[in-house]
């Protein structure tokens, strides 16, 4: 599948570790709550101190610490247009610490690398000119280490678009290094009757099926709108891990309903996995199905469908063969295979909603309620939300507190949330919104708190900060 690709990039790039077996602990674009994998773990033998090397020719352009969960980690630009990053690193190239070192000073921060890791007044962001840390493909770059948000040592290695910063598989470069010639394999696959207009199996519920053979001889009903979603992992050689699906293909009787290849992720859009993935489901029984049709407001420039987006409309008295073909990024292919027998049958009326409490996932929502107020933009959900705010009177604390809606529901660009005071404060610099222990930065006028929020089923309330435990 990606064999051009293969044999191009072995001209270019080499890998970040000199191993003669590279292995992986993670792909790129597995599903994981509210992002994808933006990279490649790569295996480093459960050690910290392993000297990695860059992957092509370029320069250092950046050099971070204590940022975005990388631990320490170093940015290298390419002339190709690709940008490099190293994560989760012990240390640094000898340059490069007399760089950091520089910036610490500068800052008034402790050069002690062991207090480096100690966010946020320890943290540092350094961007470099070209001329000022140039590199060679094979040079040393930094040491493996288990740094930032890491269970297990390992190198977490990304490479994006520079102009964009969309995030690539690094397979697409560095494929070569590995060997994998084992096919993905489907455990389940989900059926999704859509509301008021469709059933499966006599059910307007969706349901899920096992996958214990790869033709299901099982006979499967259906009537009006479904879609369907699988629940698949990838596999490699040499190791128990599993990863995800680079290529899915849904076919019903010949014609592809839709069609995914997980190669070119924006950064903007990281949140969109929370639609393309059943999250609701992940949450109660920690599996991702992934759909395979494309609710309205996901915009992942991943996928290829129908003209209904992947929804597929059972309206003839027939055999309909399903089929659905996942491929990994070295061609390594599984089919699975089953039959619906379209059965004319009635199909229940969706139930009534509450039109006031609709969030419209394509315009721009104002919820307000007594001494709260929601804004929620355009294109910041999947489809139209149904919610049920709650307030909860507190006459005695700083404010009242706020439910949105009853179950967790992230948003894919932050909303804006004010909720008013209950009583004056002479010092609003303390304050923040809280929803738990996480608390939110906030700005305030007027008697009113504003912040930043990602997600609608939480319970929000004004306090103030918590005191530092350092």
């Amino acid at each position: 599948m990606l064999s051009a690709l293969l044999l191009a990039a072995a001209l270019q790039f080499v890998s970040p570790v000199h191993d003669d077996h590279v292995t992986l602990a993670g792909n790129f674009g597995e599903p994981r709550p509210h992002h994808f994998h933006g990279g490649i773990d790569v295996r480093t033998g459960m050690a910290v101190g392993k000297p990695l090397f860059a992957i092509a020719d370029g320069y250092v352009s950046r050099i971070t610490v204590g940022l975005f969960g990388f631990g320490n980690a170093v940015f290298i630009q390419h002339p190709d247009g690709h940008s490099s990053v190293y994560c989760h690193l012990k240390d640094f190239t000898p340059v490069q610490r007399a760089r950091i070192s520089r910036y610490r000073r500068e800052h008034g921060q402790p050069d002690d690398i062991a207090e480096w890791h100690k966010p946020p007044q320890n943290t540092a962001d350094i961007y470099l000119r070209p001329h000022e840390m140039p590199v060679s493909r094979g040079q040393l770059v930094a040491i493996s280490g288990n740094t930032g948000s890491s269970v297990a040592p390992h190198l977490h290695l990304e490479i994006h678009d520079t102009r964009t910063w969309a995030m690539r598989d690094p397979l697409s470069y560095l494929g070569q290094y590995l060997v994998d010639k084992t096919p993905p394999q489907a455990h389940a696959f989900m059926a999704y009757p859509q509301e008021g207009e469709g059933v499966f199996n006599g059910s307007d519920r969706q349901q899920y099926f096992n996958f214990p053979s790869h033709d299901l001889q099982r006979e499967f009903t259906a009537w009006g709108k479904v879609g369907f979603g699988i629940w698949a992992n990838d596999y490699m050689e040499d190791t128990f891990h599993h990863y995800g699906i680079r290529h899915t293909r849904l076919t019903i009787d010949g014609e592809v309903i839709f069609e995914s290849d997980v190669d070119s992720i924006p950064a903007q859009m990281n949140r969109q996995v929370n639609s393309w993935g059943d999250y609701q489901h992940w949450r109660h029984q920690n599996v991702w199905y992934m759909k395979s049709f494309v609710e309205p407001g996901c915009q992942l420039p991943l996928f290829k469908t129908n003209d209904t987006r992947g929804i597929y409309d059972f309206n003839r008295e027939k055999f309909y063969q399903v089929v659905y073909t996942l491929t990994d990024a070295y061609g390594n292919q599984s089919l699975y295979t089953f039959t619906v027998t379209g059965k004319r049958q009635s199909v229940p009326k969706a139930p009534r909603k509450n039109l006031r409490w609709i969030l419209r996932w394509n315009q721009t929502n104002h919820l307000q309620l007594p001494g709260f107020q929601l804004t929620l933009g355009r294109h910041q959900m999947a489809v139209d939300t149904e919610v049920q705010p709650v307030v909860s009177l507190q006459p005695g604390q700083l404010s009242h507190a706020y439910t949105i809606a009853q179950q967790s529901t992230p948003t894919f660009r932050d909303a804006e949330i004010c909720i008013r005071l209950n009583r004056q404060v002479s010092d609003t610099s303390r304050l923040c919104i809280a929803a738990g222990e996480r608390e939110y930065p906030v700005t305030c006028k007027d008697g009113w708190v504003t912040a930043k929020i990602r997600e609608l089923g939480a319970t929000y309330q004004v306090r103030y900060v918590t005191a530092s435990k350092d």
